[in-house]
């Protein structure tokens, strides 16, 4: 005996230029609140290297300098300008 199965024809898939820009920029809103983190961790570091602050919740290692995180400031902001930038129907690069 067999059973013979009959679907419908679902729609096509489209192959067009641009179709991950919602995902881009949710990305890029994820990624704006995670910049300003790294930016105000940054100035607490700095601020308690000069004493105007109390103690850095990392003491020591690679994230305990200030420089590493207005370097990862910097990149996670770069990052969130250029994928706002594609999503918004610009070119990534």
């Amino acid at each position: 005996m067999r059973i013979r199965l009959r679907f419908e024809h679902g729609a096509r898939i489209q192959y067009r230029q641009g179709k991950n820009r919602r995902v881009a920029l949710a990305a890029a809103s994820l990624l704006a609140p995670a910049a300003v983190g790294a930016f105000l961790l940054a100035i607490w570091r700095l601020a308690a290297d000069m004493r105007y602050a109390g103690e850095f919740a990392i003491p020591e290692g690679l994230f305990s300098h200030w420089h590493v995180w207005f370097a990862i400031a910097g990149l996670l902001t770069l990052v969130c300008i250029r994928l706002n930038r594609y999503g918004k129907g610009g070119p990534l690069l």
